[in-house]
């Protein structure tokens, strides 16, 4: 067999609130979601036998460590708000709840994918691309990053 290039995913799931400060719909107000995020990376298999990762892009173990550590446990069952936001400031939500995050974004879907792409990429392996990541938000709705939308 040829060394061929072969794309693994993996999806991970976590459950998140946030609020759009200055929203003209309800997702205005601290609301949470259950997301899944799916990564899919790109390399070639090792082919080195004497490698007891033989046959893989990435020990999917590598890939559950670096989203574990750098995404999961942070902002699971976390509260991620617009830094910008007035209640940002509040010290209720600073002394009431335990994970609240303040972004310089507005944390939608998308900002939120686009944040975690550059933490997955950060970490990743030089060898092993990052070649999609999918956010889900709701069972309907998700936002998508390609790596050739980025060239």
């Amino acid at each position: 067999m040829k060394n061929q290039t072969v794309r693994v995913s993996k999806r991970f799931s976590f459950d998140m609130a946030h609020a759009l400060f200055g929203y003209d719909g309800p997702c205005k107000n601290i609301h949470g979601h259950t997301y899944h995020l799916t990564v899919t990376l790109s390399g070639k298999p090792i082919i080195d036998t004497s490698n007891v990762k033989l046959g893989m892009v990435i020990d999917f173990s590598e890939l559950k460590k670096i989203v574990q550590v750098y995404i999961h446990q942070i902002y699971d069952h976390a509260l991620v708000i617009n830094e910008n936001a007035p209640y940002a400031q509040s010290e209720l939500i600073a002394n009431e709840f335990e994970k609240v995050y303040k972004v310089p974004y507005q944390p939608t879907c998308e900002n939120l994918l686009l944040h975690f792409v550059s933490i997955i990429q950060e970490h990743l392996p030089s060898h092993i691309q990052l070649v999609t990541a999918r956010l889900e938000e709701t069972p309907s709705s998700y936002a998508e990053w390609h790596a050739s939308d980025n060239e």
